[in-house]
């Protein structure tokens, strides 16, 4: 069992089409909403990001450099090697990376590929999260707590980064079963890790779904000690825009005493679900331009800890 990305990027992008057609009749976005994608994740839970000249504080890091040949889980992907993993973050200001963690790291060539991408990290002043997740450790939270004691086990990470999508790939969630078994899990979680903070990638269209008094999104914020707002467009401003999309989840992780950061996406259309979620078609001056817009929106909301970019490899291919 190794967590993987890949469906959190292809998931819920109805939702955010019928966002476009205006954020009236919440009833019916909502449910288009619930079929709709999340993602995304913000630095360490005690990580306040350090002013930058970029927007852009932190990025998720899925795959590895590992040669599949030493290790079946090796991906073989040259910008995950240590050295160039930390020149990037370095050459870019970033204050944390989201770091991908297979199943069982602290046994075979992974588990070296984590110590020696940590230490770089480490080494260029960068906070390392171990990152993953599988919906269906929401059924058995035990495993949660194996992958974060062997994650634990092979790097000395800094924090833990959480992106687990129980609702992907479903027309119309239970929210009503989803929400408690997530709050377990969490928890079950928060011990495992024990003193290292944690974090969950969470989609902006959670804080639109009722739960008790109040949101989905607000009943997993007590459990949390930062949240990365998932919020995917190639636009900051409008109705259908990042800070729109974004400010409910953000007022409420602001008002909770949350440190959050909000996630956008660099790869491709087809893999995004459309050009309008990504910036992979913009290019890079858009992305820059419009997470300053970003910034300048949340700077004085309180916990705002920056921009979280998805992910390290199609951001390079989208530099060029």
């Amino acid at each position: 069992m190794a967590p993987t990305k890949i469906s959190l990027r292809r998931l819920g992008r109805v939702a955010i089409a019928a966002l476009m057609a205006g954020l009236a009749g919440t009833g019916a976005l909502l449910m288009t909403a619930t079929a709709a994608n999340a993602d995304e994740t913000p630095p360490s839970a005690t990580a306040s990001a350090s002013p930058s000249a970029s927007a852009i504080t932190s990025m998720w890091a899925w795959g590895n450099s590992v040669d599949p040949s030493a290790d079946n889980r090796g991906l073989g992907q040259a910008a995950l090697a240590p050295a160039a993993l930390a020149a990037f973050a370095h050459e870019h200001g970033l204050t944390s990376v989201y770091l991908s963690v297979p199943w069982a790291a602290n046994q075979g060539a992974i588990g070296t590929w984590l110590a020696e991408s940590v230490d770089a990290l480490h080494s260029v002043g960068v906070r390392v999260s171990a990152l993953g997740g599988d919906a269906s450790w929401l059924a058995n939270p035990t495993l949660v707590a194996q992958w974060i004691t062997d994650a634990r086990a092979a790097a000395p990470f800094d924090a833990v980064q959480l992106d687990i999508e129980p609702w992907a790939g479903q027309a119309h969630p239970d929210f009503a079963s989803i929400t408690p078994a997530f709050v377990t899990l969490l928890q079950t979680a928060k011990s495992a890790a024990g003193p290292l903070p944690l974090g969950v990638d969470l989609p902006w269209w959670l804080a639109t779904v009722p739960s008790g008094a109040g949101t989905v999104f607000d009943a997993l914020l007590p459990e949390l000690d930062s949240v990365a707002i998932v919020a995917f467009a190639d636009h900051a401003a409008g109705s259908d825009g990042i800070v729109a999309l974004a400010q409910p989840a953000a007022d409420a992780a602001g008002a909770a005493g949350k440190p959050f950061t909000i996630g956008v996406e660099t790869d491709t259309p087809e893999v995004a679900g459309g050009p309008q979620l990504t910036f992979a078609d913009d290019g890079e001056a858009a992305l820059v331009s419009e997470t300053d817009a970003v910034r300048t929106a949340f700077a004085s909301t309180a916990g705002y800890s920056g921009v979280t970019v998805e992910h390290l490899r199609s951001w390079i291919a989208l530099i060029g």
